[in-house]
This record gives structure tokens, C-alpha cells and sequence, in this order.
């Protein structure tokens, strides 16, 4: 279960840095669905090839455990090790159809960017009427993400003017920052908000995010338990769990 309440004081924050999908928008289940679109047709095909039984992906531990929060071809790596495969890492610019960590990786990315452009995005309401209280309150807003596609998920939620700062995959490949359970992104966002980890909190859904918060040593570390494991979130490093952001306000 989570908190009853969680309380944000200016005396003891500065700025908040916030995980995109599962925190500010509903796009957790997209890409759980999207991984599972592309590693259960990988794993029935390799299975065919090795003569081995097929084990589909699971949308819900599998994802929380080797993908949720990373990197596209971090999670696409970590994954099939889990099931003692191993392949060539390849190039970003691989089609989608080149059997390599990256040309899965843009596999699975171009069946998200199809539910996208379908559905659209909505984003936690609970969220964005959080951030409004912060800023208004003097708060520094930041997210971050591991997607290269933040202004395209932003502007489909209708959020694009949302974060002074965002934190994406397309910066972190700029600026070298390592992903997600490394804190480098989180260090960064708090930085451009001119802010320190001692004076900043975090707030995330993947355990890998939770990871990188208490590694960076931030003040506080708030987990959003969307999928039902709020003890894993606490045992990888969340400070307070919450099941909405509903549950967090603002102080003097």
C-alpha cells in the first residue's frame, strides 16, 4: 500500500524531477504492449529456429524487471539475457527488421510511435495539476525520460509547455549521460533547474528510476505505485510510495 500523504516544503526542496511515462503520461502500458508485440513474435521465431519451447514475454513482471525505465536498447539487451540470449548490438541506424539489439529496439519503437499516432496520449491529471502547484509555489519542474520521443508524446497529452527543462533520450546521447539505474539524467535535470540532489526530489514509477534516485543521493525519492509493487519500489530505493500523485501537496 501506499502513503496516506506526502508533503513538499520549500524549506527542504528546491525542484522536483519527474519520470515521463507512468508519472506524467499513460504511455506505460503502450510500451508494455509494444515490447510484448515485438518479443513474443522474436521469441516464437527463435524458438522455431532453436527447437525450444516458446515463453512469451510477460507485460507486467517481465517489463517491470528488465525493460520498464531503461533505455529502448538497454531493455531489449537486458531482457533477452534474461532468456540466455545474446545478439550482436549493432548500429542505431539498423531497419527494424535486422536481427540486432538496436534493429529490435527500432522495431519496438516504431510499434509505439503506430498506437501513438492512433490513440494519442493522456496524461495523470493528478500530475499536471501537481506541477502547476509547484511551479506556482516557486518550485523548479524538470522531467526526464529514456524516449527520444518526449516532444511527440508531450504534445499529444497537450503538455508541451508543461517542464522548463526536459531530460530525453536525445539529450542524454548529446550530453554522454548514462541511463537509468545511473542517476546521470536525474544529476542533469536537477543541475539545469540550478539545483543540487540534496535539494531535490524525484519522482518515479520504474524501480530502475527509484534505483537512480537513491544512488544520486537525492533528498527525496517518491515512488508512484501504478503497478502494484510498492514494496519493490521501496526495496529499490523510494523514500514514500503513492498510488497518485493526489497524494502529494505542496507546502510553505
Amino acid at each position: 500500500m501506499g502513503e496516506t500523504g506526502v508533503m513538499l516544503r520549500r524549506e527542504d526542496i528546491d525542484a522536483v524531477v519527474f519520470d515521463m511515462d507512468g508519472v506524467v503520461t499513460k504511455t506505460a502500458t503502450v510500451h508494455a504492449a509494444s515490447w510484448k508485440k515485438l518479443f513474443d513474435a522474436y521469441l516464437r521465431e527463435w524458438a522455431g529456429r532453436h527447437e525450444q519451447p516458446f515463453r512469451p514475454f510477460d507485460p507486467v513482471v517481465d517489463y517491470r524487471e528488465y525493460v520498464d525505465g531503461k533505455p529502448r536498447y538497454d531493455g531489449v539487451r537486458d531482457f533477452l539475457a534474461s532468456r540466455d540470449i545474446k545478439l550482436p548490438w549493432g548500429d542505431p541506424s539498423d531497419p527494424p527488421d535486422r536481427e540486432t539489439v538496436c534493429g529490435l529496439g527500432n522495431r519496438k519503437n516504431d510499434y509505439f510511435n503506430e498506437v501513438v499516432a492512433e490513440r494519442g496520449v493522456e496524461p495523470f491529471e493528478s500530475t499536471v495539476t501537481l506541477i502547476g502547484e509547484l511551479k506556482s509555489s516557486g518550485f523548479g519542474v524538470a522531467m526526464i525520460t529514456a524516449s527520444r520521443n518526449s516532444t511527440t508524446i508531450l504534445e499529444a497529452a497537450g503538455l508541451a509547455s508543461l517542464f522548463p527543462v526536459v531530460v530525453d533520450g536525445n539529450v542524454a546521447e548529446r550530453l554522454g549521460l548514462a541511463g537509468k539505474p545511473d542517476p546521470a539524467v536525474f544529476v542533469e535535470a536537477a543541475k539545469e533547474l540550478g539545483a543540487t540532489p540534496a535539494r531535490a526530489a524525484v519522482v518515479e514509477d520504474a524501480l530502475a528510476g527509484v534505483e537512480a534516485g537513491r544512488a544520486g543521493r537525492f533528498a527525496l525519492v517518491i515512488g508512484v505505485d501504478r503497478l502494484d509493487h510498492a514494496e519493490a519500489l521501496r526495496e529499490h530505493g523510494a523514500d514514500v510510495v503513492v498510488e497518485d500523485l493526489a497524494q502529494v501537496s505542496v507546502g510553505d
